[in-house]
């Protein structure tokens, strides 16, 4: 089996397994990281309904000056602190943080640091 697909089925097993432990809910939301190569994608959802409740990646508009020429650990950091700026003006302060896989280090730490920072409490 090629390495690439071992990777992601593992990566999936993980998530899974995270997945049935946490649930967001509308007082305190899942907040789900993604990564690509490129680019890095957090989302505030509430699993009852089903809704995203605010969505951030370094291909928003709204951030794509700050992120323009950084690295990704620090693109993941504005992310991070965009997205609890979001939250905060919706009234929500805590959340449930789902890494869906990935290890806590590097761009996946980056962005949990910086939802920290802007408010989030996790």
């Amino acid at each position: 089996m090629d390495k690439n697909i071992k990777k992601t089925l593992r990566r999936d097993r993980i998530r899974r397994r995270i997945r049935s432990t946490i649930k967001g809910t509308a007082e305190r939301p899942r907040l789900s990281v993604y990564k690509s190569n490129k680019n890095v994608y957090a989302q505030l959802v509430d699993d009852r309904l089903g809704h995203t409740l605010a969505g951030v990646s370094t291909e928003s508009e709204e951030i794509a000056d700050d992120v323009k020429d950084k690295s990704k650990k620090e693109a993941a950091a504005i992310v991070g602190k965009r997205l609890a700026e979001i939250a905060v003006d919706k009234g929500l302060e805590k959340a449930v943080f789902d890494r869906s896989g990935y290890k806590y280090h590097g761009v996946v730490k980056a962005l949990a640091e910086g939802a920290r920072e802007g408010g989030l409490d996790f």
